[in-house]
C-alpha cells in the first residue's frame, strides 16, 4: 500500500484553525505530514502535530526565537528505503538555484521538500527530487498551494495541488 505524504509550508498564520480547511484535511488524512517552516505561531505547530498522523516540521526564516529554539533546522526520514530531507534555508533572501540545498545534507537524500521561495518546484536535478509546496494562502502574486507525494515500491510520485487561485491567470 502506498505511503501518502502531504507537504505544505510557508503557512504566516497565528493559529491551526486559520489554516485552509482544505490543507488541514490533507494533513489529517495523509501517512505523514510535512510542515517546512515559516510556521509563525507556536499553536500553528501545536495544530498540525495534533491533526498529523506522522509530522515532521522545520523552522523558517520568518519563524520568531522560541520556534528556532522549538524546531529544527532539517528533517531527514525514511519511507520504504527513499530518504527525505525537510528544510526551509534560514539564509532567506532572493530565489537561489534549489542545488544549494545539497550543502546542508552531508549525504545527498533521494527528496528534498523545502519552503521559502512560494512558489512551488516538482523537478529533479542531479537525481534528486526536489519539491516545495509553494506558500500556504492565497495573495495577489501566488496561488495557495501544497504537495502531494506518494511512496510506492521504492518509487516516489509528486504533484502540486492549487488549494486556492490567487494570482491572476
Amino acid at each position: 500500500m502506498p505511503t501518502r505524504i502531504t507537504v505544505i509550508s510557508d503557512t504566516h498564520c497565528s493559529t491551526w484553525e486559520e489554516v485552509h480547511p482544505d490543507i488541514r484535511k490533507a494533513v489529517e488524512v495523509s501517512d505523514i505530514a510535512v510542515h517546512c517552516g515559516d510556521i509563525v505561531r507556536t499553536p500553528v505547530v501545536e495544530g498540525f502535530l495534533r491533526s498529523a498522523n506522522k509530522g515532521y516540521i522545520v523552522h523558517g526564516n520568518s519563524d520568531p526565537v522560541d520556534l528556532r529554539k522549538q524546531l529544527p533546522y532539517k528533517e531527514i526520514f525514511e519511507v520504504e528505503g527513499i530518504v527525505i530531507g525537510a528544510i526551509h534555508p534560514a539564509w532567506g533572501g532572493p530565489e537561489f538555484p534549489p542545488e544549494e540545498l545539497f550543502n546542508d545534507f552531508p549525504e545527498k537524500p533521494d527528496v528534498i521538500l523545502f519552503g521559502h521561495t512560494h512558489v512551488p518546484m516538482n523537478r529533479s536535478i542531479e537525481d534528486v527530487l526536489f519539491v516545495n509546496p509553494g506558500q500556504g494562502y492565497k495573495s495577489f502574486m501566488e496561488d495557495c498551494t501544497i504537495a502531494l507525494l506518494e511512496v510506492d515500491n521504492g518509487k516516489v510520485k509528486a504533484e502540486i495541488m492549487t488549494v486556492v487561485k490567487g494570482r491572476p491567470s
